[in-house]
């Protein structure tokens, strides 16, 4: 029987970072708090055609309905008014957070070409982890023939880990496919 993330993440993720870390208590081991994804509308923004598009691909890769995020001035060089739409994301939190880093670390991931892992650069110096992804294509829930561009994805696994090695060996542990931290 296939044991899921949090079950993993309890029984055997805690007890080897406590041991690594030296934490004299569970509550000091790192945990993830919530996933971003968030995608900028681009063209998309000017047709409503594109943006409901783009609005459903998000929703059926992440399970959730995604808040459309406005412009908040105007920028005469990109064409931007303000109120405009230009982006959407979603929070993952709990059950549908676990869900979708489950699915993200052992389908979505490994349908990428020539895959072999992802750089561990991503970190943000807090022990967060930032990943963009070029193509909405890997994802299998997105039909092929339904897609018109090219747009990709920014997630952002955010965690309670203090430093980028403690949450390189969060995320290492739970399966994430990383590359070796440069030190």
């Amino acid at each position: 029987m296939k044991k899921d993330l949090k079950e993993l993440y309890k029984t055997q993720v805690v007890p080897s970072l406590m041991k690594e870390f030296n934490y004299k208590s569970v509550e000091q081991v790192p945990k993830l708090v919530k996933i971003s994804v968030n995608r900028g509308l681009g063209e998309g923004s000017r047709s409503s055609k594109e943006m409901e598009l783009s609005l459903s691909e998000l929703t059926n890769v992440t399970g959730q309905k995604p808040v459309v995020n406005e412009a908040r001035k105007s920028v005469a060089g990109f064409k931007i008014r303000d109120g405009m739409p230009v982006g959407a994301s979603v929070t993952l939190r709990s059950e549908k957070m676990y869900a979708f880093l489950e699915r993200l670390i052992h389908i979505t991931l490994p349908r990428v070409r020539d895959f072999r892992g992802i750089s561990p650069d991503g970190f943000d110096g807090s022990g967060n982890y930032n990943l963009g992804l070029k193509d909405q294509l890997i994802f299998p829930e997105i039909a092929y023939d339904d897609v018109t561009q090219l747009d990709g994805f920014d997630i952002a696994v955010v965690t309670t880990a203090k430093t980028d090695e403690e949450g390189y060996q969060l995320l290492k542990r739970l399966g994430f496919p990383l590359t070796a931290l440069r030190t």
